[in-house]
């Protein structure tokens, strides 16, 4: 050795304890005296490395059994932490053996010519070498597609690489050995033994990719439902209605309310509005008034300056009112958000003006406000639940979303929409519902709505087994009920021809009913009424 690392002497002793060969620091008695110590030596032999500081001097000695005497090898470390490593480790030896000679973890060590100097034996025999055969050849003669050249022309280490070897592809890591700057050569290191666990990482990196893959898709339908109208399926006249409304009203600078049973697709509406208008490149901001608590509710709208209560962010926060800043703010189930906030939120809509909670300085801000229910909030207005003059400031345009009764027909588009949409989400490929399957979705009541839809469609195209989605498949998952029976008509006490006329609607549909056993297509067909009008009907029952 040289610089650095040198060996500065040798012992070599019987069995008898007499100093057979002495040489360089091996001479001196301290170290003899050592070497003739049973006990010592055997701490020798046992670890193969031992560390000594000798006149303040810090050694390694490295202890070999040859066939007729021990051979103690006096070496001075090139720097702290491999003297460090070896007198703290008592079985350094063997760590730096497994290293060397791991069959899961082969190494190859190339010198600054990118000669090889030593390859690991699990490698040798890889590429069917003998012992120390490749020893002083260029690298790239050992091993195809190597790029321990490379490592040592640049200095640059490369982590994680892939590369063909025999056949097979394995990962591995190249690093450069450097000393005050000057490269010294470069060991690679196989990481996995072969292809049984690359095809394991391979495998698991595959199922990553799809899961970021189905993310993604995610996202793009996320993104996709902002944008509206195209959004809203269905040809049917109270569909062709809505949409009409939403591209009239848009454009307008006026508060809008979204009316419509859970599940109808009110939150889609807003996002059209929003889409339509002027203030399309500003953000929507949406808040579900009826899913915050009510001792929350006022700072999420409106805010807070820094240290206003207990737990409040150190730097404040925006309101929502000032995240929709030149944008549209969606309030949507208005009709659950408390008295008290509501005298807050008309004195909002009256001033364009926001006060955080802490606050001493009213700000201006600039939105457009559409909310959406699906309660009579006239009723609640005389239960004394809504404040009579906030319901005439956000209702000056009210767009009612049909339920999806009243819109049965729209069914197969919807129904399709969904399949197209949760294929792409999972990356499946796309399936087809079968006639007797649309015949039984379009003979449900949906009290869900479109939301509803939604998630049958979904559960069904997860059991389904081939191309098309069949009326078994829908069942799958939950347990079915019996068809509701409508209530008995009761005689009324109205004696006008249009009250006599619904009575005997009522108790012809009753009995069609009765005979079909709850079938409401066939009823439909024999009554020659529609579907739509048939739900209005039994409703009113």
């Amino acid at each position: 050795m040289s610089g650095h690392n040198r060996l500065v002497g040798a012992i070599a002793i019987d069995a008898g304890r007499k100093v057979r060969f002495a040489s360089g620091l091996g001479t001196d008695s301290r170290l003899q005296s050592l070497a003739a110590d049973p006990a010592w030596m055997r701490e020798a032999r046992e670890h193969r490395l031992r560390a000594l500081e000798l006149d303040r001097r810090q050694l390694v000695v490295l202890a070999c059994a040859l066939p007729e005497v021990d051979l103690l090898v006096i070496g001075e470390p090139g720097a702290e932490p491999v003297f460090e490593f070896i007198a703290s480790v008592d079985f350094a030896y063997d760590i730096i053996n497994h290293l060397v000679s791991d069959p899961f973890d082969a190494m190859t060590v190339v010198d600054a010519d990118a000669r090889v100097a030593y390859i690991s034996p699990v490698h040798e025999r890889f590429f069917g070498l003998g012992p120390g055969d490749a020893n002083g050849r260029p690298v790239r003669d050992v091993i195809e597609n190597t790029g321990l050249e490379r490592v040592v022309r640049t200095g640059k280490a490369e982590i994680g690489e892939l590369q063909r070897m025999n056949g097979a592809d394995r990962v591995v890591s190249r690093v450069p050995i450097l000393r005050g700057g000057k490269v010294l050569g470069a060991v690679g290191r196989v990481m996995f033994k072969g292809p049984a666990q690359l095809d394991a990482l391979s495998r698991r990196i595959r199922a990553l990719e799809s899961e970021v893959e189905f993310y993604k898709r995610e996202a793009a339908v996320l993104r996709s439902r902002r944008y509206g109208l195209d959004q809203i399926v269905g040809e049917s006249a109270a569909m062709r209605r809505l949409r009409a409304e939403i591209v009239k009203v848009a454009p307008l600078e006026i508060a809008v309310m979204i009316r419509g049973e859970s599940g109808t697709g009110k939150e889609l509406v807003a996002h059209a509005l929003h889409r339509l208008s002027p203030r399309r490149d500003a953000a929507l901001v949406a808040v579900n008034a009826a899913a915050l608590p009510a001792s929350l509710v006022e700072a999420e709208l409106f805010g807070y300056e820094a240290g206003a209560f207990t737990g409040a962010d150190r730097k404040g926060r925006k309101g929502k009112f000032e995240q929709a800043a030149n944008g549209t703010i969606f309030l949507d189930e208005i009709g659950d958000m408390p008295m008290e906030v509501q005298v807050k939120l008309l004195r909002v809509l009256q001033d364009r003006m926001v006060e955080r909670i802490g606050g001493e300085k009213p700000r201006e801000v600039d939105f457009r406000l559409v909310t959406a229910t699906h309660t009579d909030l006239q009723k609640q207005v005389e239960a004394g639940r809504f404040r009579l003059d906030l319901f005439y400031r956000i209702s000056p345009i009210v767009i009612e979303v049909p339920p999806l009764r009243e819109r049965l027909e729209d069914i197969p588009l919807l129904a399709a929409h969904f399949l197209d949409e949760v294929a792409h989400r999972h990356a499946r490929p796309a399936r087809r519902i079968a006639p007797a399957a649309l015949d039984w979705l379009m003979d449900q009541a949906w009290p869900g709505n479109v939301r509803q839809l939604r998630h049958e469609i979904e559960r069904a195209f997860v059991f389904a087994e081939g191309d098309a989605i069949e009326v078994e498949d829908f069942q799958q998952g939950r347990g079915e009920s019996e068809p509701a029976r409508p209530a008995p008509v009761r005689n009324g006490e109205a004696g006008t021809l249009q009250a006599s006329v619904e009575q005997l609607e009522h108790q012809v549909i009753r009995a069609a009913m009765e005979r079909h056993k709850g079938n409401k297509k066939k009823v439909a067909e024999e009554l020659g009424i529609s579907r739509s009008y048939l739900y209005k009907k039994l409703a009113e029952a």
